[in-house]
């Protein structure tokens, strides 16, 4: 590993150990103007590092970053200008937030950037998919990797937990070629991506059957409009319905949680582990 890259390495670790132990939560900060829930709140250094800090106070073990937001209907935005969102962010994140950093980017270039500033984990909305340079990117770096599952368009007419272990097994080849250890990788089933809205529920419920890989799951379904139509779908409804998704996830062996609201996750966890550590004595 290069020297520029010697501190990754520590983060890692801290990260991975986290996600060994049980749930692990992974604030989000969107330094964009068009992401779906928070998007033009985080935009300043001072407001994305304040953000930062309010999710590890509440229990957030991991911080990840984006520059692009990855909403439906999003307008893509070159490399150099998602650089400039990131780039003054990082610069003091990955020194003051105590806890590792993560960037959510599916190009090589930004991701490439953003390790040397000290970022631990890359999250892939393409699963190395859509940036060929991305896998060699990450392998020098000796970063973790999410590798999450995507689709183009959706079609309600296939079978969607074959199409992601088709997938899957495309991405982990491709990590292996570049020399990815196996340890350094979770997997993510992209609910909300190229999906409708049964496939989002038949992604989270193959949790289980995603385990055949041997990666930690990582679920992303914070604040996501699958939860629009419930009771107060804009606000309280769709924190409800994280919560007891998230929750639903865990139970069948997901890990990891990339969220909006970490205080409410960390107590949500702390019960279910003080339910799952009861030896019923009926």
């Amino acid at each position: 590993m290069s020297d520029r890259y010697a501190e990754i390495g520590h983060a890692r670790e801290v990260f991975l150990s986290c996600v060994a132990r049980g749930p692990t939560i992974m604030g989000i900060v969107n330094v964009t103007p068009d992401s779906f829930s928070d998007g033009g709140l985080f935009l300043s250094p001072q407001a994305a590092l304040a953000q930062a800090a309010e999710l590890v106070s509440g229990g957030a073990s991991i911080v990840d970053v984006g520059g692009e937001s990855t909403r439906p209907g999003h307008k893509a935005v070159p490399a150099e200008e998602e650089w400039r969102r990131l780039e003054p962010v990082l610069a003091n994140l990955v020194a003051k937030a105590g806890v590792p950093v993560s960037v959510d980017t599916y190009k090589a270039e930004t991701a490439r950037r953003a390790l040397q500033a000290g970022v631990a984990v890359v999250n892939d909305v393409w699963g190395l998919q859509r940036d060929p340079a991305m896998a060699s990117v990450v392998a020098e770096a000796g970063a973790a990797i999410v590798v999450m599952h995507n689709r183009e368009r959706v079609d309600p007419a296939i079978d969607i937990v074959s199409e992601m272990e088709r997938f899957f097994e495309r991405s982990l080849a491709l990590a292996k070629r570049a020399g990815v250890p196996e340890k350094h990788i979770l997997l993510d089933p992209g609910v909300g991506f190229g999906k409708s809205r049964e496939q989002n529920y038949q992604a989270l419920r193959a949790i289980p059957r995603l385990e055949q890989f041997g990666r930690p799951i990582l679920v992303g379904v914070s604040r996501k409009s699958l939860f629009r139509d419930l009771p107060d779908g804009q606000s309280n409804g769709r924190l409800i319905g994280t919560l007891t998704a998230n929750i639903f996830a865990a139970t069948l062996g997901a890990r990891v949680f990339r969220v909006h609201d970490a205080l409410e996750h960390k107590t949500a966890f702390s019960v279910l582990n003080a339910l799952q550590a009861i030896k019923y004595q009926g």
